[in-house]
């Protein structure tokens, strides 16, 4: 019982010195690639870069103490940073106090599905994710998050539209606009550096190479190139227009999402006090607010791309101070300091007396020092009842991912895996690490394979994981200010690119053409939908359960005949020739109240068919489960088959659906000898009386007949 509530006791068991170093330096192996990446990923879900490092010290740690695999590293991965991006969206602006929140409440539903699912032992919900859907998903969501680094790597800004390819048209619009050259080769060296080590030298940490020497690059050369002024410097009443313009949208929508909230509040107390008419006021009152704010957001985002797209030079006066202008606009024959000049404009308002001006690349900046607050997320039940769904699918795939990277990493070193175990270790990692102000995480296939080569004995090498995460939470986080942004896209992009797997699409085209179609749609559908990603999956849930709905009530339905293999085969498959007197007719599927009704129209067809028939011996052996209308169906079937002048027995019963026979004496009916055990033992009692007075020359059963193919 305490192995089973403390899986980690059973590490130590014959541990030694040389197991304890192997898994200290596995685990900060680990670490070193584990700290940029998850940077990156916290970026990628709409957080501030260090809250990825939030999300790496406790999670790692509790995924390994509870759960099965000992190899398997956990913590903010690609795909569920992505989905964590696309469920918050609706809600709230990326990188504001009120996503961040979410983001928190976010990884403590995801652990509360996990942990749940793991105690009732209900691994195998996450069959409902079949391979082709999980396939087509992660292949579009690798595109996905390539894409959405284009602009990080060009040094662009952008506002995310409705869809994420039309976010990606602007991008290559602004792009051919204006591009910021050393940011795009920082990224591109940073690619170069992590794929040639990976060549060369696969056991060097690439990511942290190309992370401590592009950050070296960035400080010494100055890449960030920031400069902080009063409006007045601007000389562009262009600029200070859209400026106000920018900063009067802003404020008032600010002011009315606190209104917002107020009217949510009265709502909520409305409905508990069943006052109708107050519930229809405060609705009125929300959606003239949405409607208030929506026309804001449109006159912020219109200021904030026309600022965006403004370029600037800078001159310098004779006091030394600069004035800055819209470089259409410089006065001819005007010195320059060379650069060129954007206004640094976020979602939250500008300061005029202090407004930043960027001349150079974009770093990571400021990171806090140290380890944050614990605290439980403030629960909110209509934001959970809004994010339930998107909970539960990524609670299913990123557990899909953690089970199917430690079920590949088992295979090799022969450890046995429990997935319910596995669910809850992850559903603690999550619940904790949102306690730690983490947002939701999974297990890394790139990490657990650098955790496995490494060396890893026990999932103790997590635990040194976290350790050095806390390390350099506490001591070293003045030493990433200058990673360039661009160096985390390629982090990313470099990431995602093992996730790209065409030869899926073949593989499972090949196996059935509908898994191979349902993959594809899977595909498209994500791509179209993005970044609503839930709609991707949920197509292809819908379409796999309905394939398996239909294939459930239209079986397989086959005569057999003698093959020449002496095996009774499909007449249809190895276009065998039928017996005129004795139908064998397998049944592929359980006989429920979905499919019985096709059973009989299928023997209907077969009657009808076959003048000379004289008996039908329904082959039982598919038929692994049966309802009562199964056998309701069945028990008027032996009634109308028999009425018509033709026999029928049963062949190959297995014990449970015998028992629902006998509980509801089906057996007496159509009688104990006319159930056989055997195929072989039915044709032998069968087939003398079934062909007296027959002119059949050669019977189908006994030996093997091909029908004659015509030329």
């Amino acid at each position: 019982m305490v192995g089973k509530i403390f899986p980690f006791i059973k590490w130590f068991k014959d541990y030694d010195l040389g197991a304890l170093k192997a898994d200290a330096i596995a685990g900060m192996t680990v670490a070193l690639v584990l700290i940029p990446q998850s940077m990156a990923y916290a970026q990628l879900a709409g957080l501030p870069a260090y809250y990825g490092l939030y999300a790496s010290f406790l999670p790692p740690m509790l995924a390994a103490l509870f759960g099965s695999s000992r190899q398997l590293a956990t913590g903010p991965v690609a795909v569920v940073s992505l989905m964590t991006a696309a469920s918050l969206e609706p809600l709230a602006t990326a990188g504001s106090e009120g996503y961040i929140a979410y983001a928190i409440m976010l990884a403590m539903m995801v652990g509360l599905f996990q942990l749940s699912l793991g105690i009732l032992r209900l691994g195998l919900v996450v069959n409902f994710l079949s391979h082709p859907v999980v396939n087509g998903f992660t292949n579009a969501a690798a595109i996905i998050i390539a894409s959405s680094q284009l602009s990080k790597m060009f040094g662009v800004n952008v506002d995310e539209a409705k869809h994420h390819y039309e976010t990606i048209w602007r991008v290559i619009q602004a792009a051919g606009h204006y591009i910021h050259w050393p940011t795009l080769f920082m990224g591109v060296f940073a690619f170069g550096i992590m794929y040639g080590l990976k060549k060369i030298a696969p056991r060097i940490p690439n990511v942290l190479v190309a992370v401590v020497v592009t950050t070296l690059i960035s400080w010494t050369t100055g890449f960030e190139h920031n400069q902080a002024i009063n409006v007045s410097a601007i000389d562009s009443s262009k600029a200070q227009a859209l400026i106000a313009q920018f900063n009067a949208a802003t404020q008032e929508m600010a002011g009315l999402t606190k209104e917002r909230t107020d009217i949510y509040q009265n709502l909520t107390a409305a409905g508990e006090s069943h006052n109708d008419v107050g519930v229809i006021d405060a609705r009125h009152d929300v959606e003239v607010i949405q409607v208030r704010m929506q026309k804001l957001k449109d006159q912020a985002q219109a200021a904030r791309k026309a600022l965006r797209t403004m370029i600037f030079r800078a001159a310098r006066q004779n006091g030394g101070s600069l004035v800055f202008y819209p470089e259409e606009e410089l006065p001819a024959g005007t010195p320059t300091d060379g650069r060129r000049w954007h206004i640094r404009v976020g979602n939250s308002v500008l300061a005029t007396d202090r407004i930043v001006m960027n001349g150079g690349g974009s770093v990571v900046g400021d990171i806090p020092k140290g380890l944050p607050a614990f605290s439980m997320p403030k629960l909110d039940l209509a934001i959970i009842g809004r994010l339930f769904p998107f909970a539960a699918i990524i609670s299913l795939l990123g557990f899909m991912e953690a089970i199917s990277i430690a079920k590949a990493m088992a295979g090799k070193t022969g450890q046995r895996l429990d997935p319910n175990q596995e669910l809850i270790g992850q559903g603690l990692a999550n619940l904790f690490g949102a306690i730690g102000k983490g947002y939701p995480t999974s297990g890394s296939f790139s990490r657990s394979a650098v955790n496995l080569q490494a060396g890893a004995v026990t999932g103790l090498s997590s635990v040194f994981t976290s350790l050095m995460v806390v390390v350099a939470l506490l001591f070293f986080t003045p030493l990433l200010y200058h990673l360039p942004q661009s160096v985390l896209a390629a982090v990313i992009m470099m990431a995602v690119i093992g996730l790209v797997n065409i030869t899926g699409f073949v593989h499972a085209w090949h196996a059935k053409w509908y898994d191979g179609a349902i993959s594809i749609i899977s595909f498209i559908a994500t791509l179209a939908f993005a970044p609503h990603l839930d709609k991707g999956i949920m197509i292809g849930v819908v379409l796999s359960l309905g394939v398996f709905l239909y294939k459930s009530m239209r079986p397989k339905v086959v005569s057999l005949a003698r093959a020449a293999d002496d095996a009774l085969r499909c007449v249809s498959t190895h276009g065998l020739k039928e017996c005129e007197h004795v139908a064998m007719v397998r049944f592929d599927g359980p006989l429920f109240f979905a499919n019985s009704s096709y059973l009989e129209d299928k023997m209907m067809e077969i009657m009808r068919a076959k003048p000379g028939l004289k008996h039908i011996i329904l082959v039982s052996n598919g038929i692994n489960d049966i309802d009562a209308s199964g056998e309701e169906t069945l028990s008027l079937l032996v009634d109308r088959i028999r009425s018509a002048g033709v026999d029928i027995s049963l062949s190959g019963v297995n014990e449970e659906v015998l028992k629902v026979f006998r509980r509801t004496h089906l057996p007496e009916k159509i009688g104990e000898d006319h159930i056989f055990p055997t195929m072989e033992k039915a044709i032998t009692a069968v087939h003398p009386e079934s062909h007296r007075q027959s002119a059949e020359q050669a019977c189908p059963l006994l030996t093997v007949c091909h029908l004659a193919v015509e030329n």
